[in-house]
């Protein structure tokens, strides 16, 4: 599958249904899940992995399977998402790491890179987060990024802060990049 961003630890791929086992093993288990909706059975975790594939095609963008670059395991997924909040298009950052990798900086690491990505392969200005008020976890990350609320909104039926940062007000934040994008959807930007 097409490599998209690499950091120091991480490799962030493009998914594919080779990834089904470690896909479905994260998306059914109760504390990664806990502020979704539900676990997610192994049929449902197929076509969670054949929207981001379909993500691809028409956005150029979606969740990325996050590897550890020293074990060559997956730890994860994060990326970005064409979302309408509001009757607004907008692109989100979204990071859901598997319970056996928590605590590790995985989750800020993999969504920092995302998060350059938008700003320099994409030329985005303006990034958000949906997260839901009680999933301080990943409010915690955001915050970490530089992310701050600026309202809350109802989405896919919950309530959810919406987290927005302004790319080019992070300055120095975000470069020099420590992450080399691949290419992705005929795009190329080296160091």
């Amino acid at each position: 599958m097409k490599s998209v961003v690499e950091t120091k630890r991480l490799i962030l791929r493009e998914m594919s249904l080779d990834d089904l086992d470690f896909v479905a093993a994260m998306l059914a288990h109760p504390e990664v899940m806990h502020y979704w909706p539900k676990c997610y059975s192994r049929e449902e975790a197929a076509d969670w992995i054949k929207r981001q594939q379909k993500r691809y095609a028409t956005d150029g963008v979606g969740y990325w399977l996050a590897i550890d670059k020293a074990s060559g395991q997956p730890v994860g997924q994060a990326g970005l998402l064409v979302l309408q909040v509001d009757g607004v298009e907008e692109i989100g950052l979204g990071y859901i790491i598997h319970r056996p990798f928590w605590r590790r900086g995985f989750a800020s690491e993999a969504a920092a890179a995302s998060m350059d990505y938008a700003g320099k392969a994409l030329g985005r200005s303006r990034l958000i987060a949906l997260i839901r008020p009680e999933n301080v976890p990943s409010r915690g990350v955001a915050l970490k990024l530089g992310m701050e609320v600026e309202k809350i909104t109802r989405h896919a039926d919950y309530e959810h802060l919406v987290f927005v940062v302004r790319l080019e007000h992070l300055g120095e934040r975000l470069a020099p990049s420590h992450h080399r994008f691949c290419a992705l959807a005929g795009r190329h930007d080296p160091d």
